[in-house]
C-alpha cells in the first residue's frame, strides 16, 4: 500500500538542523503515526512522503515556508510581569495569551526589569529543517480514526 489521503503511515524519523544537531527523534521510542493528508505533519515531508512505502527511506531538507513557516515579527509581543496573576514569569515558560489570531501559546523568550517578552512563533520557525524518514507502517486509516482525526493504534482500536 502506497502512502495517500487517509491512510495510517508510521515512520521512524529524525529531524536535525543545518548543524546537524539532533532536534527530535523517535529512536528508543515508538513510531510517529499519522493520517496522511490531514495536515498532522509539516507540509513539505507530507508531500515527500506521498507515493511511497513500507520500507522506503529517505532524506529531504524542507525550507522554512514548508515546515513550520517563517517567523512572523508581529507574534513578539511584550507583557508585564503583573499580567501573570501573581506568578514569577521566566525564561522558558510557555503561556496562553491572546495574539493576532485568538488565543494561543506563546513562549517568554525574555525578562528585563518591567518587561516580559513572549513569543508566539513555533520554536522552529523559520530555520530549514532535514528529515532522515524510515516508513515502517502504511494502512487504511478507519472511518473511526479519519473522524476523530488521529490514528488509534496498529489496526485503529482507540486503546
Amino acid at each position: 500500500m502506497q502512502v495517500a489521503r487517509h491512510t495510517v503511515v508510521s515512520i521512524d524519523y529524525t529531524l536535525t538542523n543545518d548543524e546537524g544537531e539532533v532536534i527530535d527523534t523517535s529512536k528508543g521510542a515508538e513510531p510517529l503515526s499519522y493520517i496522511h493528508g490531514t495536515g498532522q505533519i509539516v507540509p513539505g515531508l507530507e508531500a515527500a512522503m506521498t507515493g511511497r512505502g513500507v520500507g522506503d527511506s529517505f532524506r529531504i531538507r524542507i525550507e522554512a515556508s514548508e515546515g513550520y513557516g517563517e517567523r512572523d515579527p508581529d507574534l513578539v509581543q511584550a507583557a508585564k510581569p503583573s499580567q501573570f496573576g501573581g506568578e514569577t514569569p521566566e525564561v522558558g515558560m510557555q503561556v496562553r495569551a491572546d495574539g493576532p489570531d485568538g488565543a494561543q501559546i506563546f513562549t517568554i523568550v525574555g525578562v528585563e526589569g518591567d518587561r516580559v517578552t513572549l513569543d508566539g512563533n513555533h520554536p522552529l520557525a523559520g530555520m530549514p529543517l532535514t528529515f532522515d524518514v524510515a516508513i515502517v507502517g502504511v494502512r487504511a486509516a478507519t472511518a473511526q480514526e479519519v473522524q476523530h482525526g488521529h490514528a488509534h493504534g496498529d489496526h485503529g482500536k482507540d486503546h
